[in-house]
């Protein structure tokens, strides 16, 4: 596999030349400073792709082109953005980068309840928390028949941690939630709110078809200029805040992959965000979606019986990832390809606890994944030539 590292541009405090110590050959970044919506242009591609390979790497995989609201939708200027879309499609291609990764999750990209979780050996993990959300969401957020979403076991215990929080737990709290990617702008509850309005009367079935029809236009634009899209599973893979999912489990990918048969339409196959869903087996997803897998996150996660779950190291949590990393190998020989992958989410651990970094993008715990990874497909190759 192609060893890739994600790097947030120039004001990321993981630069590029360590980046370089890594081992990594590519980077994954993207235009964050352009708006959602709006045109990536060749100029603000190439001064990006200049600095990266200045510092010895190449621009591997775009991630990622945020898509608006209004396409998830299909309300306002959704078919104005879906055109500038496929602008930015072409301009990608233009500037030679072969993989643009993007999601479809209403709202928020990914959603946690704790940024710094900390493990048995203290180092901090992110952490997702059914009680937490539903105090976030009922206490805090205050969102319409919030109290319909969760167990009343769930309630009971939310009421509960709700009446123990401080002011500035419930603050740090909605900061979590309402995080969205990192480096954007923090949403207040009343905007959220308005945003959750949006899918009142959107329900699973509306969303899908939503994406596939987006699908089906980008894809056609992707398979022209030669790239290849690769969608990211929900994060966390079922439904949260009222919010329907439906890049979750493979009957999902199914769904969109057969009803979108173009080969540009593909598959960001992130073990971490399938993984939190005890309903996949990612062994066989990967055998299954195959050759429209286009680019790998490799991380783990570990569940309780709750349903709650934390990011554990790469190689421990729930999912085999000796099993995952030996389908994607075989995929690999059979298909004579390297697929890009990147370590993802590691611990903030070591002198990384005393830096401001992105949440789940320090550079030592990644730099662990990343050995760990690296080591384990070798062994695998190494059995396979026995």
């Amino acid at each position: 596999m192609e060893q890739t590292w994600r790097w947030f541009g120039p004001s990321d405090s993981v630069t590029l030349r360590d980046v370089k110590q890594t081992g990594a050959t590519g980077v994954v970044t993207a235009l964050h400073h352009i708006p959602y919506g709006e045109i990536w242009t060749v100029d603000e591609m190439i001064k990006r792709k200049r600095i990266i390979e200045g510092a010895g790497l190449k621009w591997s995989v775009v991630e990622s082109v945020t898509v608006h609201e209004d396409i998830k939708t299909r309300t306002g200027k959704y078919k104005e953005y879906i055109e500038h879309y496929k602008s930015s499609v072409r301009n990608i291609a233009a500037c030679g980068i072969p993989v643009i990764t993007y999601n479809f999750m209403p709202v928020n990209d990914w959603t946690r309840t704790s940024l710094n979780y900390e493990m048995p050996d203290a180092s901090l993990a992110l952490y997702f928390n059914w009680i937490d959300l539903a105090v976030f969401d009922i206490f805090i957020l205050k969102r319409k028949n919030a109290d319909t979403s969760y167990s009343p076991i769930v309630l009971q215990k939310a009421e509960e941690r709700f009446k123990g929080y401080s002011k500035k737990q419930l603050e740090d709290l909605a900061g979590v939630v309402m995080f969205g990617i990192p480096g954007e702008k923090k949403a207040s509850t009343s905007d959220m709110l308005e945003k959750l309005e949006l899918y009142n009367d959107i329900d699973a079935d509306t969303l899908r078809e939503n994406l596939c029809s987006f699908q089906k236009e980008i894809s056609a634009t992707a398979e022209e200029c030669g790239v290849k899209l690769a969608i990211h599973p929900d994060d966390p893979p079922f439904p949260i805040l009222g919010l329907p999912r439906v890049v979750s489990s493979q009957s999902d990918f199914d769904y969109f992959l057969n009803k979108v048969d173009n080969p540009a339409n593909g598959v960001c196959f992130c073990t971490g965000s399938l993984g939190a869903s005890s309903n996949n087996y990612l062994p066989a997803m990967v055998k299954s979606i195959a050759e429209k897998i286009h680019f790998v996150h490799l991380r783990n996660v570990a569940k309780d019986s709750e349903g709650n779950f934390y990011e554990a190291s790469h190689l421990g949590g729930d999912s085999d990832m000796y099993a995952i990393v030996k389908e994607l190998v075989l995929l690999q020989q059979k298909l004579k390809i390297s697929i890009p992958f990147r370590p993802d989410h590691g611990h903030q651990m070591l002198d990384d606890l005393n830096k401001i970094t992105n949440p789940g993008y320090s550079a030592i715990g990644r730099l662990k994944g990343l050995a760990e990874i690296r080591g384990l497909e070798m062994g695998i190759l190494g059995s396979l030539i026995v």
